[in-house]
Order: C-alpha cells, then structure tokens, then sequence
C-alpha cells in the first residue's frame, strides 16, 4: 500500500511539473489586451502562474528588444516563435534571427495561403517543399520548424488526406497539433496521434463549444472557444496521449471574448489531469 501511495504521489507530482514547464499560452490568444496595453497583458500571464508561451512575430508596437526583456522580466521563456509561409520561403535567415532572439527551440507557421478556401494539392506540394528547405536550413542552425494544420488539409486526397501528402513528405519539418482545427476539420487528433506518433512536436489546446459545426474551410466562430474541459473536445485523453507521445510543449490557445476569464479554468482542468 505504501508502494502504491509513493507511486500516485509521484506521478501526480510529476504532472504538475509538466503543467508548470511545459503548458503555456499562445500570445495571439490575448491579442485585444496586447492592443491595450502591453506590460499588464504579460504581467496577467505572470500572475496565471504560466511560465511559457508561444509568439513573438508580433510585439505590438514595442521594440522586439524591450518586449522581450519585458517577457524575461515576468519569468516568461519563449519556446516557440511564429513565422509565415512567405517568410520562410523569401527569407528564412529573419525566422532564424528572430528564434535565436527569443531564445526559441521551434518556429511554427499557422497557415498555407490559398484561393477561395480552395486548398490543393499543388499548394500542399508547394508548402511541404518551402517547409522543407526552410526546415532543413534551421535545423542546421538548432532550430526546429513546426507547421500548424488549421482543418483544410483533411481534404481527400488518393487513399487518404491532404494532410497524409505533407506527413508523408515532411522530411525536415514537424508538426504542431491544435486539437480544435484538426476536430473542426473533419479529424480524429487521438487517431491522428496513433498514426503518427513522432511528428507532433507541439500542441495547441483548444476545446470545442458542443454543438459546433465543423467543415474544412479553416474558419470558425472564436466565441465556439471554451473553457478546456467544457466542450466536445476528449482534452483530457489528448493531454495525457500528448505526454506519452513526448510533445515538448502545450499552449492554450483562446481565441474568444472571453479568454480573461476562460484561462484560469483551463489551467484548473488540465492540473487536475
């Protein structure tokens, strides 16, 4: 019995630790506030006891440098910063320079521009081989380049999806998870897990208002964003398969009105996984 006690103690204890380093928030979440005002926006995220998050390519209105040292001084580490398909394709040293500026470990593009919510195969193609090239040029330089899928790529494609194509292909690059785009866009993120189990390096945690429409357009209402726990979305069986898989980091992403006071139980939820 006191073996069995020792053992729920420490798993407990080293899911806390988890939720402490490894859980944090996508700055975009936050994005009216940044607007408003930029110190109190990063000093809220302090005092949520968040100590990581994701950003950095916008630094609303600030200087890179002093909202940078504005994150260091509120104990914030940036573990992944945002880039864009163009950038990565014009100019991959300026992705480079701005992760080695924060201090990041990954870079992630959030979308692959394309016509009338139309998204092909020549434009998976085309961004699977920008990604490539982009990716292999950072990883040379400790840097690792994630792309977000954001629902569009589930479109059919041969035996399987426009997304299998980019998996499939995805030589120099990884993935970031964001379980609400991968469930909005016609998928299964615990299957999709299951079938490839080494290339999400991140996850987004976004839960799902229960009754939401889904289709493959990569648009939503954000007000359908709710407390994690709350909607149709199995985050807690996301969460524990992200850990076991080894996703280094997890960001809750809000993107609704109400992300001030969505936040704080979200981060409730996930410490009592």
């Amino acid at each position: 019995m006191k073996f069995v006690a020792f053992l729920i103690i420490a798993t407990g204890c080293a899911q806390d630790n988890y939720i402490e380093e490894r859980v944090g928030i996508q700055l975009y979440s936050l994005r009216a506030q940044f607007s408003e005002d930029v110190p109190s926006t990063i000093a809220k995220i302090k005092s949520w006891g968040i100590t990581v998050i994701e950003g950095g390519e916008n630094t609303y209105g600030l200087e890179e440098s002093k909202f940078i040292d504005l994150l260091n001084k509120n104990g914030l580490k940036t573990a992944s910063v945002g880039t864009s398909l163009e950038e990565l394709r014009d100019n991959a040293k300026e992705t480079l320079r701005r992760a080695k500026a924060f201090g990041a470990k990954y870079a992630m593009c959030p979308w692959i521009p394309h016509k009338d919510n139309n998204f092909t195969i020549k434009d998976a193609k085309n961004a699977t081989q920008i990604f490539n090239d982009a990716g292999k040029f950072l990883k040379a330089n400790g840097v690792t380049l994630v792309y977000h899928p954001h629902g569009y790529e589930f479109k059919s494609y041969e035996d399987g999806t426009l997304f299998d194509y980019m998996a499939k292909n995805a030589d120099h690059f990884d993935f970031e998870m964001d379980v609400y785009w991968v469930t909005h866009g016609g998928e299964d993120p615990l299957v999709l897990f299951e079938k490839y189990p080494t290339k999400f390096k991140l996850m987004h945690l976004k839960d799902m208002r229960k009754g939401t429409i889904g289709d493959n357009t990569g648009h939503s209402n954000v007000e359908t964003n709710v407390v994690l726990g709350a909607g149709m979305i199995a985050m807690k069986a996301l969460v524990l398969k992200g850990q076991e898989l080894g996703v280094e980091y997890m960001f809750i992403e809000d993107e609704s009105s109400k992300v001030v006071s969505q936040v704080p139980p979200s981060l409730e939820f996930l410490k009592k996984i």
